[in-house]
């Protein structure tokens, strides 16, 4: 407690005006300090102010700002008529500590009761639809928003944007924006943000522009914002002049980048960035940038660095706080690394009625294939009667087959929480594609009455999957009419469509009408799936014209894509030009040379087959498994029918 606080109780105890008590309830609130609180409020009852509705509001307040609900109740059940900031402070209370829906429903409880909203009440509940990701209960408030004659002011508005966009309606974000008479620098990063959190990365980008035209300078919020926006985007030079301008990076700045090259697969430039920031002493580590680098010493199965950075951790932070924060992370990573004894160590360390450590567990069994164990750590939660969330079902779904998958959907259709949750029908929508049985899975989509880009993108990947070029094409058509915009991965899942289709007159034409129409760049991906494509039909001088007049420098998956096709088609020569750009990239890669030789031997060209057999055991490599020098018997074409 600082000593202007002592100074002002001490005043407290000399004067018991209630314009000073009332200032002193203030001072409690803003430093949650309860005990004090309790004081203040002794002297109101001595001083005889306690019947005042004023003075028992600002007390309901204060006990509410200390997270002391129990009192706050106590005197709001005195209140004859509770006015609209006694409710505010109970609204706000339930927010901080995560009780969504029943900070939705005091609000409705509020209104019912006959008192009318005002912008201090509005940002609170807005936030909580925006966590519960409740698209149709952010616009019945936007419509309250209106009537109660709040829909210009700036915090309301921004809360506006925010809840929008992380319901997946990002039009109506900048619907929002868009008719703002103010706007501060928080209502351009909550719009850059929404476009970023939607993956509409050019769209974040272009705004950074407008944002400066209108007077503001970008924060380190921003930046924080687009160099997330330019990783996922794998502008990674662009990501780090981003960087270079915030003047003193934050760990989250940091943080973002190593997620960026993560989340890209670049693991070991993770692991640099970390171990530049901590031998440079440029910023203190948090735990969730230890969570993040330990993400990618998960996927590099880097076992020695991670138990330095466990080790790191615990010197950190207390192991109760370790554990409840990287736990999960941490146990992941040790399954992965197939260290079942660490794994179950950090286990009996995290807290067993927390719904996070059982999920680790199932991704840990999920990580060792081990599908089985992972449904039955799902039984077991019901058996202790834990409350299964989104994230466990996100990760049993991946391996379950029909029938398990079968009976977690009758499950999610049971729970009343599950069933209204977007990202499970998503996961069900994939878990059914992945089985083979795609009715099944446009039934689940066809039924959903919320959908998010998700929803859209993974049936349309699921046609893809099962060849059904045509239905994919007509799923785009059907988004169009609705408010959500295709993103960069909607048409990476189209072209793969069209690729297993056939439809390279189809994919050329969406390949156009992203750039033209839909104003998104070309990623690697995308020009993956029309090399893959052009392959596949054996227009082979298309695809390596295609390849030459690609802005960016091809990769391995171009390449992949191209030799690929060579192989099925027996295109000789230009199966050399690919093969050799992959051993270029790749050298250490046997799989290259074993495709290469596969096809000069089914060509019969022999000698040519035994020097790149040759060339690459004087490497030191050895076949992979599952592939051999001759390839016999064709390859069975299945052909899915969609009705």
């Amino acid at each position: 407690m600082s000593s202007w606080q002592r100074n002002s109780l001490l005043y407290m105890q000399i004067s018991s005006k209630p314009f000073s008590l009332i200032n002193l309830l203030q001072l409690c609130s803003n430093s949650r300090s309860l005990n004090q609180g309790q004081q203040v409020h002794q002297q109101i009852t001595v001083s005889g102010s306690h019947y005042d509705s004023f003075v028992v509001t600002k007390l309901i307040q204060m006990y509410a700002d200390c997270d002391d609900l129990t009192s706050a109740y106590k005197l709001f059940d005195k209140l004859s008529q509770p006015n609209v900031f006694t409710w505010t402070a109970i609204v706000g209370f339930y927010l901080r500590q995560g009780m969504y829906e029943k900070c939705i429903r005091n609000y409705g409880l509020m209104k019912f009761s006959g008192v009318f909203p005002d912008n201090y009440v509005f940002p609170k509940v807005l936030k909580a639809c925006a966590y519960l990701l409740w698209l149709d209960g952010g616009t019945w408030i936007h419509k309250d928003v209106i009537v109660c004659g709040c829909e210009f002011n700036l915090q309301v508005c921004n809360s506006l944007i925010d809840m929008y966009a992380k319901c997946g309606s990002i039009k109506s974000a900048r619907w929002v924006f868009d008719g703002m008479g103010e706007r501060d620098l928080l209502s351009w990063n909550s719009m850059i943000s929404g476009y970023v959190y939607n993956g509409l990365l050019d769209s974040a980008v272009e705004l950074l522009n407008f944002l400066r035209l209108n007077g503001f300078e970008p924060d380190v919020v921003t930046w924080n914002t687009l160099i997330d926006a330019y990783c996922r985007m794998g502008l990674f030079d662009e990501a780090w002049k981003a960087f270079k301008n915030i003047e003193h990076p934050t760990i989250i700045s940091w943080t973002t980048l190593i997620s960026g090259y993560s989340k890209i697969g670049e693991h070991e430039k993770s692991l640099r960035i970390f171990r530049e920031i901590v031998s440079e002493r440029m910023v203190s580590p948090d735990i969730d940038c230890l969570s993040r680098v330990l993400v990618s010493c998960r996927h590099l199965g880097a076992i020695r660095r991670g138990k330095e950075l466990h080790g790191f951790g615990i010197k950190m932070e207390t192991t109760s706080v370790f554990y409840s924060s990287a736990g999960a992370t941490l146990l992941v990573m040790y399954a992965k690394c197939r260290r079942i004894q660490d794994a179950r160590n950090v286990f009996e360390l995290m807290d067993k009625s927390d719904v996070v450590t059982w999920n680790a567990m199932i991704l840990g069994f999920v990580e060792l294939k081990l599908g089985q164990l992972a449904l039955e750590c799902f039984i077991e939660m019901q058996r202790l009667g834990l409350m299964v969330d989104e994230a466990t079902i996100s990760a049993l779904l991946p391996v379950c087959g029909l029938k398990h998958g079968n009976q977690i959907h009758a499950y999610i259709l049971k729970d009343n929480y599950l069933n209204s949750v977007v990202p499970i029908w998503n996961a069900v929508i994939h878990m059914y594609c992945k089985c083979g049985s795609i009715r099944s899975a446009y039934s689940v989509f066809s039924g959903m009455a919320i959908r998010d880009i998700v929803s859209w993108n993974t049936m349309i990947g699921g046609f893809g999957m099962h060849g059904l070029g045509l239905a994919a094409l007509e799923l785009l058509r059907e988004m169009n009419r609705t408010s959500l915009r295709p993103n960069s991965m909607t048409f990476t899942s189209l072209l793969s469509a069209c690729s297993h289709s056939g439809l390279v007159d189809e994919g050329l034409k969406l390949f156009q009408k992203m750039t033209e129409d839909y104003a998104l760049t070309p990623r690697m991906e995308h020009n993956s799936c029309i090399v893959d494509m052009l392959a596949r039909a054996g227009q082979f001088a298309d695809a390596v014209t295609f390849i030459h007049k690609m802005p960016v420098e091809p990769d391995k998956s171009i390449w992949g894509a191209l030799l690929a096709g060579c192989g099925a088609h027996q295109n000789i020569e230009v199966g050399k030009l690919a093969a050799e750009n992959l051993i270029r990239l790749e050298p250490e890669q046997a799989g290259h040379y074993v495709t290469l030789s596969n096809i000069y031997a089914t060509a019969g060209r022999w000698d040519d087959a035994a020097r790149v057999r040759t060339q690459m055991e004087s490497r030191g490599l050895v076949y992979p498994l599952g592939q051999s020098w001759i390839e016999t018997g064709n390859r069975e074409n299945v052909n899915h029918n969609f009705e």
